[in-house]
């Protein structure tokens, strides 16, 4: 069957207020930088996916909207300024009346062919509002609607359990770079192991280089 392309809409916080709960994870490196490096390499991998027609970076940040617009990704301003399901909702309308789906930010393992894959999967069977939960199982990395479907998200705490009863169905697959959000140091090392991005990747090899043997 052909598939439809998708938008995808991206939000991201200003990087001073982004990933608070990983700040000192890589000694020595600024936690703006590793906070710009996770959006980077979550924004290049998804403008590389080959079933992606338009990637929609909503941020009110001047380095995350310049460094969204050199892979090619279109910006927004988070008008809205009420968080992050806002900034989904503000995306998704801008995104036109096609597929549509919402990814969080912090995926610098992600690799295209995931989520080729479960795009793909959440344009089989009934066309109904579909996710993706995180690597633990609680959170939630991924949201998808089909035309004509508002995205309606409902991310942060316990949001893989909030979807479901909002009545979005559960997507599964093997899928671990498009599950491994960052969110401490320890999510860091594992995305570490998947194979990081290259801008994240760079500051963990320079961080790795400094540290004492």
């Amino acid at each position: 069957m052909s598939q439809s392309r998708w938008a995808v809409v991206v939000p991201v916080k200003p990087l001073s207020a982004a990933k608070s709960r990983l700040r000192g994870a890589l000694p020595g490196v600024p936690h703006e930088e590793l906070a710009l490096a996770l959006a980077a390499d979550t924004v290049a991998a998804v403008r590389a996916c080959p079933v992606v027609a338009d990637v929609l970076v909503v941020t009110d940040d001047a380095r995350v909207a310049a460094v969204a617009r050199e892979s090619g990704a279109r910006t927004l301003p988070d008008l809205p300024a009420a968080g992050l399901n806002a900034a989904f909702r503000h995306g998704a309308a801008a995104a036109g009346g096609g597929w549509v789906a919402g990814l969080t930010a912090d995926l610098p393992a992600l690799r295209p062919a995931e989520l080729a894959a479960a795009l793909e999967a959440a344009q089989d069977g009934p066309a109904v509002r579909r996710y993706v939960a995180d690597a633990p199982g609680d959170g939630t990395v991924l949201l998808t609607a089909p035309p004509g479907t508002p995205l309606e998200p409902r991310f942060g705490v316990a949001s893989a359990a909030a979807h479901a009863a909002s009545g979005a169905l559960p997507l599964t697959g093997d899928w671990p770079t498009l599950r491994r959000d960052v969110d401490t140091p320890a999510d860091l090392a594992a995305a570490a192991r998947l194979g990081l991005g290259p801008r994240t990747a760079v500051l963990a090899a320079g961080c790795a280089a400094g540290t004492p043997g």
